[in-house]
């Protein structure tokens, strides 16, 4: 699911995406590790992997993101 970064503490590594219906999402440390990245920047377009939730793709995501990705065409 792609997403564009909204918030990001570089100190807990932790921060949220806005959704391209603005709905907000939450990450922690873990999810954001284990994308790889070493920094991430508000308006950066990012690609979300979160953990089945049981939820309809055009539900909001309920699950937990489990992987932040930086989204490349």
């Amino acid at each position: 699911m792609q997403a564009t970064a909204y918030t990001f503490d570089a100190h807990t590594r932790s921060g949220s995406v806005l959704l391209d219906d603005g709905t907000p999402v939450s990450f922690d440390a873990a999810a954001f590790d284990a994308g790889g990245l070493l920094l991430l920047r508000p308006g950066q377009r990012v690609r979300i992997e979160v953990e089945d939730d049981d939820a309809p793709a055009r539900e909001a995501v309920r699950g937990r993101v489990t992987v932040v990705t930086l989204q490349t065409f």
